[in-house]
């Protein structure tokens, strides 16, 4: 029996995914992550950059913030943050 050849139409979708998500995906973590961020004399927001994929909070207090002991960001920034990324991995495949 000829093998058959199978159409692989999995593989574009997977690319169109991935493609969008390295692309975005850091971009907009980082400017929810500063958004989010406790703002007293801005210090937190302006010392919070992107480094690749990366968000540094370079700051003495960004421990203490992001465990959530500040009345402003009761919750952090890491763990809100990732609940956003995980609602837009969540469009972006249902996208497809």
């Amino acid at each position: 029996m000829p093998n058959k050849k199978v159409k692989d139409d999995i593989t574009p979708d997977i690319d169109r995914i991935v493609g969008k998500l390295q692309k975005e995906l850091p971009k907009k973590a980082h400017k929810y992550f500063k958004e989010i961020t406790p703002i007293k004399t801005g210090n937190a927001r302006r010392k919070t950059k992107r480094r690749g994929h990366v968000i540094v909070a370079n700051y003495k207090y960004a421990t203490q913030l992001d465990e959530g002991r500040s009345k402003q960001a009761r919750h952090g920034m890491s763990g809100p943050t990732t609940k956003y990324l995980n609602k837009l991995v969540k469009k972006v495949v249902e996208g497809v």
